[in-house]
């Protein structure tokens, strides 16, 4: 009785492994200390932009995005969220907050929430209200 659930069990982590494979995985560029903007064409395709130089890390590169997002706010952009890349890894700004990824279309990550006031902060800085 043990031996066909254990087989059953290994040919369904078989599919499921084998299905992963077939998943699309877009990477983003590793170019050392360059801040990218992230554009998705009308195909599907993803355009990246630079739009800082010489940034010393992933976080600075993400401050970045958050400002270029609020300049495009107040200059009336309706799109709230944005998606960057920094030394292959996805940046995605968002209302509750800052994501990471490996992949475009993967799993996120929150590196920072926002507080009451919009401004973004580590999670669990914050004081419960």
């Amino acid at each position: 009785m043990r031996l066909p659930v254990v087989a059953l069990s290994l040919v369904a982590a078989t599919a499921a492994l084998g299905l992963t494979g077939c998943e699309k995985q877009t990477k983003a560029p590793f170019q050392a200390g360059v801040c990218l903007h992230v554009i998705e064409q009308k195909d599907g395709t993803l355009k990246f932009n630079p739009v800082a130089q010489n940034v010393p890390s992933l976080e600075l590169c993400a401050a970045e995005l958050e400002g270029m997002r609020l300049r495009f706010a107040r200059l009336g952009s309706p799109s709230r969220e944005m998606t960057g890349a920094y030394q292959g890894k996805f940046i995605f700004l968002q209302k509750e907050g800052i994501y990471l990824g490996d992949t475009y279309e993967g799993a996120r990550f929150m590196s920072l929430v926002r507080t009451g006031d919009g401004r973004l902060a580590v999670p669990g800085a914050m004081p419960a209200q």
